[in-house]
């Protein structure tokens, strides 16, 4: 702690390597160490400040993935690090407990930054969260769940793409904080499991392998007004779940991610929809120490601090397509959209393409209205940052923007497929006061 009471952190992106595979060592990339990073806290409240030092041989940057702060803090393509630099961020937090994350987000290279090792979970704590009798003991009955998909050429990742894939990088395994073949030792009834998918492109549909029901507790944004029981749940890359399981002494059980839901044969074929891996075994002591029930509520506001669709002012509609947003490719120089403070506006998000897109969007949390016109399905009625576009689909969100204003630096949208982010499926907007026009965006050329 600073002595006005800031929480610090401090954060060095660094070159390593790491031992996947006995006896073989992988370059990878990490932040405090060889590969991945260290998990970051916070109540909502305090004020926080990142102290990041960038000692790799070439630029990036660290973005807050689902955190409500200022553009200028937000770690995107336009707070780039450069090599041998620092950059320190300072926001307060003010957002529910939810599961966040931090990763990397240089224009045109933030597949092979995140396949590389930089990324790491950002969890923020309130004090309701704090008085419900959930499983929170960090490491023991509440554990992060990072979830990504690798493949090895030799010693070295493969970055490479599947031929007649579109959908972008997709491993031949999965691992879960950074290790193969991955088990947990359970010690108690309930056990939360903070699920992320971090993977570049890869959509995965968790259940377990004998189909056991479990609670849907949380999505991106924080907990739901109640749990929702369910026996699968999908995650398209950068959206989060909190699953509590329920075990029985001496048990195993294996989480596993089974084909889509959705998509067409070809997406099946060559996307990865058919594909199946055991992510994470849960192996149950003998004896098990007594958990409480799943409270039957759980947000402490109904609304989850959420927008309603009539308390729009204005919409906007997005056609998703891999050659851009709205038939744009991103453009650093250029703001696309520009929204005013305090406001709350609904946004139509069609896929009227030929593969699966999801969209995200900076700073805010947004309440998912509907899915072809259709009320979402649970898991997708709590706060969401990130949202899957099927082919073919059409979403609609509501989203206020209650951020400070900055008529220069933006924040983004765009499609979390990171080769399709990659590759200019990105948009910028700012936010304004009243009356107010959109600025111009300083060139930044790095801290």
């Amino acid at each position: 702690m600073d002595e006005d009471g800031t929480r610090v952190f401090d954060l060095r992106m660094q070159a390593g390597s790491t031992e996947f595979r006995d006896g073989t060592a992988t370059p990878t990339w990490g932040f405090n160490g060889d590969h991945l990073g260290p998990t970051l806290r916070a109540e909502r409240g305090e004020r926080v400040k990142v102290r990041v030092r960038n000692t790799l041989d070439e630029a990036s940057s660290v973005h807050w993935h689902g955190m409500h702060l200022p553009a200028r803090m937000d770690g995107g393509p336009h707070q780039m690090v450069g090599a041998g630099s620092t950059w320190t961020p300072h926001w307060k937090v003010d957002q529910p407990a939810s599961t966040l994350w931090y990763h990397p987000h240089p224009h045109g290279a933030t597949e092979k930054h995140v396949q590389r090792g930089l990324a790491g979970m950002f969890l923020l704590d309130d004090e309701n969260s704090g008085r419900l009798a959930l499983p929170k003991t960090y490491g023991v009955d509440d554990l992060p769940v990072m979830v990504q998909d690798v493949t090895f050429d030799g010693a070295k990742f493969d970055h490479g793409h599947r031929f007649l894939a579109n959908t972008g990088f997709l491993g031949e395994r999965t691992m879960v904080n950074g290790t193969l073949d991955p088990y947990a030792e359970i010690g108690d009834e309930r056990v939360r499991l903070r699920l992320l998918n971090a993977s570049t492109a890869r959509i995965y549909t968790f259940g377990f392998d004998d189909d056991r029901a479990f609670d849907l507790v949380g999505t991106d944004g924080g907990l739901l007004t109640a749990p929702a029981s369910m026996n699968r749940v999908q995650l398209s890359p950068g959206e989060r779940a909190e699953v509590v399981v329920t075990m029985r002494p001496g048990e195993r059980t294996v989480l596993r991610s089974y084909p889509w839901r959705d998509g067409n044969g070809w997406e099946r074929r060559f996307n990865g929809g058919d594909d199946s891996f055991d992510v994470l075994q849960l192996r149950a002591a003998e004896r098990l120490r007594p958990s409480p029930e799943v409270p039957g509520r759980l947000a402490a506001d109904r609304g989850l601090e959420l927008p309603d669709a009539d308390d729009a002012v204005r919409s906007r509609h997005f056609e998703l397509r891999r050659s851009g947003i709205n038939g744009q490719p991103m453009a650093m120089d250029r703001i696309d959209e520009t929204v005013t403070r305090g406001t709350t506006e609904v946004w139509t998000l069609r896929n009227g393409g030929d593969m699966t897109h999801n969209f995200h969007v900076h700073d805010v949390q947004f309440r998912v209205l509907d899915v072809n016109g259709k009320r979402p399905e649970p898991a997708l009625r709590g706060r969401k940052d990130t949202v899957a576009v099927p082919m073919g689909a059409t979403v609609r969100i509501a989203l206020r923007f209650d951020g400070p204003s900055d008529p220069d630096v933006p924040y983004m949208y765009h499609c979390h497929l990171l080769s399709h982010e990659d590759d200019g499926m990105m948009g910028q907007f700012v936010v304004v006061e009243k009356g107010q026009r959109a600025g111009e965006v300083p060139d930044h050329a790095g801290h």
